[in-house]
């Protein structure tokens, strides 16, 4: 069992930056996939950002430009950072992991964009 943790939420000014963490309670090998999802009150849950098989990145066409999705030297921690933030982006975040066969959630962390 893997436990995921995110930490770095909060309330942030239109145009502000962020950064994200989720940290893992080891080092994990074989990991598959890593990422960031959110999700705001009555909307569907999305991708926000990827690193999948061969270190390649994936980003949702909203963020493009303004995130950056990274990992540590050990692999164990996921950083999401967050620039130029916008209303929209105001929602849960959630860290990912596809370990082997297995999907691992984060808990969550509130990012609010607001004046």
């Amino acid at each position: 069992q893997v436990q995921l943790v995110e930490s770095g939420g909060g309330l942030v000014q239109p145009g502000g930056s962020l950064r994200l963490s989720c940290a893992a309670s080891r080092i994990i090998f074989s990991i598959y996939a890593i990422g960031w999802y959110r999700q705001a009150p009555g909307k569907q849950r999305e991708l926000v950002a990827a690193i999948s098989s061969g270190s390649s990145t994936n980003y949702a066409d909203s963020v493009k430009g303004r995130f950056t999705i990274s990992t540590n030297n050990a692999k164990n921690t996921v950083y999401l950072q967050m620039n130029s933030l916008k209303h929209e982006d105001t929602a849960v975040y959630c860290c990912y992991a596809k370990i082997g066969a297995v999907d691992y959630w984060g808990q969550g962390t509130q990012v609010t964009v607001s004046s």
